[in-house]
């Protein structure tokens, strides 16, 4: 077999002395039990494009706070150990002076844009540090990502992947020696994302800039990154090369690290025996690699039929079914700072029927978040109708709705205003004066593993805990229409099973659920319906396995298919498969006449998203 040559050719840096050198470097939070951060060893080349990965609560931000001064500066606490960044010792400096060798961009990016305009966002840094070409540099830093024609623009007025862009800029017009993004994908479309990718690669190659990213989807660690720093438990397990990291596929499953479902796919064929081991046990790691590699498999044993798949599309019309959210030529807009009208949603008119499991899918801007806050009544249609489980919202306060719909916001600390998880879930009950809600309480914390916890206030709580207290909120309002905003955003891949299994689970109680959603995985593990949304309309509707192969709308609404769909798409099999235990089944040519009859197997295996 043909070795592996594309990770081969990949851009090393040249060996010189260190840019961030970290010796025996441990920290502690003020109260907490144990140590965030222990035994840390690191050094990192100028001119390396890292990852950081691990789970949730391991210390991936927590070590990069180390580097740029808000630990101990900023987050207090018991800091020890040898920290040199940029020829500067760490102890000896502030957050100002480390800030001019160490860019940081949060993982709410949108926290960090303080000033009006674009190019006022831009030349914030500069002109504080009173830096007289402070306009140049601002400038600067917009050509350097290519934003230039946003210089005018209103922050609100922007897209996340545009902000996203703009809070890089800002922190990049003091020209540090290195770049730390946190989660650049997280809450961006796929598009977005790897165009914040694409950027950080020229910054990288072009400029010579030292990137590092905290980053949970390994397909973009595959594509873009040198090298993988794995953290666990708050300290270094190892540091290896991109693909030698990602094959590691059984240790980074065992620390809930989902690895790209191109390798998943080689390791499983491997495993039925379709084909023999790959030398060295180091997988094809990108899409192109494993289209190559399964050509050649393929090619080898002939495997070029295609094994049908009885699957349940859509059809709204195929049988009666109650509708319980109906829009009819609704349109939402707001007024802008010119007073003029922005529209969001233009003329919407669509139905939601009990038993859909939707997916609400689009770029950043296209109206999924705004769709959702007009079915909770949060927003009003500024015309059309729309009608929710019988109720017009023009005419239906807010807390009328809420008897009906849950909404689940992105950002789930938005959901705690107690001191305790339990009180949160609580409060909608008592505030309806329910009687006897506290058995009812117990069985929601009981489902959702959340007894440990109850007394736990919600914002102190891990990204997979806090995400499961919301859900958890939203089911003690018995809402016959729950809606979520982003469920699986920052999560690892332990918190984001978890979560899938949740949602699955909801049909239980739930009548109609609704997700705006980036995750295309997510997509196509469990939604039975998909609305693709562009520019505030409806671009398509459709089930989950029709949707991938409508290239042009999903290129048109910023949208990727998932790697395995890609995959299989490269190689010819139609329609596309929608999980690597399909594909392997696909290439194996054992007949699936329904892929979620294979969602048990596929929730227990790594194997399986």
């Amino acid at each position: 077999m043909r070795p592996l040559h594309t990770q081969m050719a990949r851009r090393e840096p040249q060996q010189a002395a260190p840019i961030i050198a970290l010796q025996d470097v441990q920290f502690q939070y003020p109260g907490a039990e144990g140590t965030a951060l222990r035994d840390i060893y690191l050094t990192i080349q100028p001119g390396e494009f890292i990852a950081v990965a691990g789970t949730n609560g391991s210390g991936k931000s927590t070590l990069c706070k180390c580097l740029n001064g808000l630990i101990p500066n900023y987050y207090v606490g018991d800091l020890i150990g040898s920290i040199e960044v940029a020829g500067l010792t760490a102890a000896d400096e502030t957050v100002s002076s480390l800030s001019r060798k160490v860019a940081y961009v949060f993982q709410d990016f949108e926290n960090q844009l303080v000033r009006p305009t674009v190019y006022d966002e831009a030349c914030f840094a500069p002109l504080n540090y009173g830096f007289a070409d402070y306009k140049e540099r601002g400038l600067r830093a917009l050509s350097m990502l290519g934003i230039e024609q946003l210089k005018e623009q209103w922050i609100w007025q922007l897209s996340g992947g545009q902000k996203h862009l703009t809070a890089l800029a800002g922190a990049l017009s003091l020209d540090p020696d290195i770049i730390i993004v946190d989660e650049p994908v997280a809450q961006l479309d796929p598009f977005h994302a790897r165009l914040i990718y694409d950027k950080l690669r020229i910054l990288n190659e072009q400029y010579g800039k030292t990137i590092i990213v905290i980053e949970h989807h390994t397909e973009f660690i595959a594509d873009y990154c040198h090298r993988v720093v794995l953290m666990d438990s708050g300290t270094i397990r190892w540091v290896k090369p991109v693909q030698e990291a990602l094959s590691a596929v059984d240790e980074l499953a065992a620390l809930h690290i989902l690895p790209p479902q191109v390798t998943l796919a080689v390791r499983d064929s491997e495993a039925e025996g379709i084909h023999s081991q790959t030398a060295g046990h180091l997988y094809p790691i990108t899409i192109d690699e494993a289209a190559d590699y399964f050509s050649q498999v393929i090619g080898q044993s002939s495997i070029i039929e295609n094994v049908p798949i009885v699957s349940e599309p859509i059809d709204n019309n195929s049988y009666p079914k109650k509708s319980l959210i109906t829009f009819t030529d609704v349109s939402y807009a707001y007024k802008t700072i010119t007073r003029d009208m922005h529209p969001v949603i233009r003329d919407m008119s669509i139905s939601f029927y009990e038993g859909d499991r939707i997916a609400l899918v689009g770029n950043n801007g296209a109206g999924k978040s705004t769709l959702l806050k007009l079915i909770s009544g949060i927003r009003r249609p500024s015309a059309g109708r729309l009608e929710v489980c019988g109720h017009i919202t023009k005419q239906s306060p807010p807390e009328l709705l809420s008897d009906f719909v849950s909404y689940i916001y992105q950002n789930p600390e938005e959901m705690f205003i107690e001191d305790s998880i339990r009180k949160d879930i609580e409060y909608f009950l008592k505030a309806r004066n329910i009687p006897d809600y506290r058995s009812f309480v117990d069985g929601i914390l009981e489902r959702l593993r959340l007894t440990g916890l109850q007394d736990r206030d919600g914002r102190l709580l891990s990204g997979g805990q806090q995400r499961r207290a919301t859900l958890a909120i939203g089911l003690a309002m018995r809402p016959a229409v729950m809606l979520l905003d982003e469920p699986t955003a920052s999560l690892d891949a332990s918190s984001r099973r978890e979560m899938t299994e949740m949602l699955a689970q909801l049909h239980q109680q739930v009548k109609t659920t609704v997700i705006a959603t980036h995750d295309m995985q997510l997509v196509a593990e469990w939604a039975n319906r998909v609305i693709v949304m562009h520019n505030g309309r409806v671009a398509l509707d459709t089930d989950q396995r029709s949707l991938f192969s409508h290239t042009a709308i999903l290129e048109k609404a910023g949208l990727l298919a998932p790697q395995i769909a890609l995959l299989s798409q490269h190689l010819g099999f139609e329609p596309p498969c929608l999980s690597v235990a399909e594909f392997t089944a696909r290439l194996s040519r054992t007949p699936l006449f329904n892929h979620n009859s294979h969602s048990d197997k596929e929730d227990n295996t790594v194997g399986s998203h």
